[in-house]
């Protein structure tokens, strides 16, 4: 499939599943969880979400609980907003790029802190 249409249909699940997780989910866990990105298979088949989150729980555990609990639900929640022939499955995968970046700024702010000593 064309990759430009499977990135428009990535963001497209995005928006709808950030939607759900701020607006339509009663689930504490899905309120804590932002959205940052989905990758779409070429055969429509699976959708990895990625996500971070600011739940005082561990973000494996967060994941293991949205994969086993959330994710079929989320499933129905999708097809009834997205229009397209078969909605593909869910599966979290925690988005460490955050943490990567916050880590890198730190240890820039501690370099320019020795610099000016």
């Amino acid at each position: 499939m064309n990759q430009v249409k499977l990135k428009r249909i990535g963001s497209e699940i995005g928006q709808v599943l950030s939607e759900i997780c701020a607006v339509e989910a009663h689930d504490s866990l899905l309120k804590t969880i932002t959205i940052t990105g989905v990758e779409v298979t070429n055969d429509l088949g699976l959708a990895k979400v990625f996500f971070t989150t600011t739940s005082d729980m561990d973000h494996k555990e967060v994941e293991k609980n949205l994969n086993d609990d959330t994710a079929s639900y989320l499933r129905t929640k999708l097809s009834q907003e997205i229009e397209i022939r078969h909605t593909p499955k869910i599966r979290f995968v925690f988005d460490n790029s955050v943490e990567y970046g916050n880590n890198i700024e730190k240890l820039i702010n501690e370099i320019h802190e020795k610099d000016s000593e």
